[in-house]
């Protein structure tokens, strides 16, 4: 441990003590003063003894105590020939001379200690370290004088407590980051046939899929030193202190080497250059080519490699993804069916689960969740277990932790009136109808007319068979039929439409106008795509989509064919609602009573038998 730094404060704080305690002594010695006037009279009188003269008081003995039994006096000097009194009366008087040793320490030394003292503390500020005085290491503008020290966390092999056991649902992903494991912890055997050390591994996948974690378990199981730092910690306002601190971090990677640094979110870092916005992107250019020099810079062969992660992998240099710098790239997706099972098994470890509770069906309520929504799914499953009194966490909890995270809170005290119960019983009724009625669509696992979230009246949860990764185009219509649906309903039963179906439009819109202008399936229009492709992993529209490639009349044939394809589905809801219309009615008459159905309850009103698969 480092030896305690001797701080000057403690001798002004000394110092400080002493004047203290001078004054006391002085305030506890002097008698009470008197008047200046009756000094003189005593004077006149030749009581007076002797006198001590100051600056600015007298002080003295009398010869015969004052009624009040005073001998000794303090008085203030007034008169200035005070000196020629005393002779006239033959009174012996001395002076004293004012300033001394302690004088001399308040008045010059001390206020330089204490002057000295605040110039270390703010530099001990500045600099982010964590003085004698116990000051913290935040420091006074987050460290001034280490602004170009790595803020990367350092974790050692004993603070690595994650391995591949811990990781579950990326199998390929595993299977890519062995080899790593396997060059840190073996190099020479791995490398006997001429391969060498990939230098950089970019993770590449949506968010929540378990990339830092991924991350952290290879060097858990490797057993090297992990330097951990997000990609915007590298950017600052002051030009050069993001390539200072890249160049830092490398440096202290080195010397701990063979060692993995991990960079977070790197597409804060590593962003194309000059490609987004105009104005001056001086600080974010040379950090980044800082990191491509130390890329190219460093001997793989010393066991140092770089791990980073993104979800924006189409905004990142090409410098950076080119070979030699990031040799390989590694998607993480979100899991399958049977990755979600694998991930649920890892998750529910620490949790009592019911006879019930069974991982694979609560994996398929869950398509397209990522390791952290099924994290998050567990963990408010236990809690509404919990919450009701039960000794373990039963299916029946999976599934309203799934209604919880898919259609939001449950309003229990929002109250309907009788209009509007009906109306949203038929229009969820119409949506359970249709896909039932619809070959091929997914099944329909619950119907509700319990108000969630912050708009939705009711729900309908389709549950699909299978992970699918094609749709073919009449998938497609059915699709947009089952969620106009409610509309439908609405428009058979009561003569018009309410606005409850303003999100199943949207949808059901961006269906028609992707079959368009991105799948080509429209035969007027022809196999081309009208649209700029989407960002791969977190589905949004690229920078730039907005621009329109195509004339005014395209753009008109374009309406009309997303206006043709949802009119097509709302009629084919539409006459498969009026053929059924007396299950429609029991449907709805059976949800104003108990306001949720479930599968095997709905296919009762329907009069469908269950999926083979069942």
């Amino acid at each position: 441990m480092d030896k305690p730094r001797w701080n000057p404060l403690y001798l002004a704080f000394a110092i400080l003590f002493a004047i203290l305690v001078r004054d006391a002594w002085q305030t506890w010695q002097e008698v009470e003063p008197l008047p200046y006037s009756e000094f003189l009279k005593q004077l006149d009188a030749g009581n007076v003894k002797d006198v001590v003269v100051q600056a600015d008081r007298l002080q003295g003995q009398l010869k015969t105590a004052l009624p009040d039994g005073r001998d000794r006096f303090v008085t203030l000097r007034v008169d200035p020939g005070i000196a020629e009194a005393l002779a006239r009366h033959e009174v012996r008087f001395t002076g004293v001379a004012q300033g001394g040793l302690l004088r001399d320490l308040v008045s010059w030394i001390l206020p330089a200690l204490i002057f000295y003292a605040v110039w270390m503390l703010l530099l001990r500020r500045m600099a982010g370290r964590d003085g004698a005085g116990g000051f913290g290491s935040g420091g006074f503008g987050g460290g001034l004088l280490s602004i170009g020290k790595s803020k990367a966390r350092v974790y050692m092999e004993t603070d690595i407590k994650v391995t591949f056991d811990d990781v579950a649902g990326v199998d390929e992903a595993k299977a890519e980051l062995q080899e790593v494991v396997g060059f840190l912890k073996d190099p020479k055997s791995h490398g006997r046939l001429g391969a060498r050390l990939p230098k950089g591994i970019l993770l590449v996948g949506p968010p929540g899929t378990g990339k830092t974690l991924l991350a952290r378990a290879v060097a858990g199981e490797a057993g090297v030193p992990f330097f951990s730092i997000n990609g915007s910690e590298f950017v600052e306002m002051f030009v050069g202190v993001g390539a200072a601190r890249v160049r830092d971090l490398f440096e202290q990677a080195r010397q701990r080497a063979p060692a993995i640094i991990f960079i977070d979110e790197i597409d804060a870092l590593g962003r194309a250059r000059g490609a987004f916005g105009l104005g001056g992107h001086d600080e974010k250019e040379q950090t980044l080519n800082q990191l491509l020099a130390e890329l190219d810079g460093f001997d793989p062969r010393a066991g140092l490699v770089l791990l980073a992660a993104t979800n924006r992998p189409e905004i990142l240099d090409p410098a950076l993804l080119r070979a030699g710098r990031f040799d390989r790239q590694v998607l993480v997706d979100r899991p399958d069916k049977v990755g979600r099972v694998q991930i649920l098994r890892v998750h529910l470890r620490k949790v009592t689960l019911a006879a019930d509770a069974d991982p694979e069906q609560v994996a398929a309520l869950t398509p397209g969740f990522s390791g952290a929504d099924l994290a998050n799914l567990v963990n408010e499953a236990a809690l509404l277990a919990t919450r009701r009194g039960a000794d373990a966490v039963s299916l029946a909890d999976f599934t309203g932790a799934v209604e919880r995270i898919v259609a939001g809170l449950e309003k229990k005290n929002r109250l309907l009136n009788p209009t509007e119960r009906r109306i949203v019983a038929h229009h969820e009724m119409g949506h359970a109808l249709v896909a039932l009625s619809m070959p091929g669509s997914d099944r329909v696992h619950k119907v509700s007319i319990i108000p969630r979230g912050v708009g939705a009246l009711g729900y309908t949860i389709q549950r699909p068979t299978e992970d699918r990764f094609l749709m073919t185009r009449r998938e497609l219509e059915d699709k947009m039929s089952v969620l106009l649906g409610g509309r439908a309903a609405e428009a058979i039963v009561f003569g018009e439409v309410s606005t409850g179906a303003a999100d199943d439009l949207v949808k059901a819109t961006e269906i028609a106008r992707s079959m368009v202008v991105r799948f080509g399936m429209d035969e007027t229009l022809g196999n081309v795509t009208y649209e700029q492709p989407q960002a791969p992993l977190l589905g949004n529209v690229l920078p730039g989509a907005a621009v329109h490639d195509y004339s005014e009349d395209t753009a008109r044939r374009i309406d009309v064919a997303v206006r043709a394809l949802v009119a097509d589905a709302f009629a084919r809801a539409t006459s498969v609602l009026e053929a059924r219309r007396d299950r429609l009615e029991a449907g709805a008459r059976a949800l104003l009573e108990r306001e949720t159905l479930n599968e095997d309850e709905l296919r009762v009103i329907a009069g469908t038998r269950p999926p083979a698969d069942a």
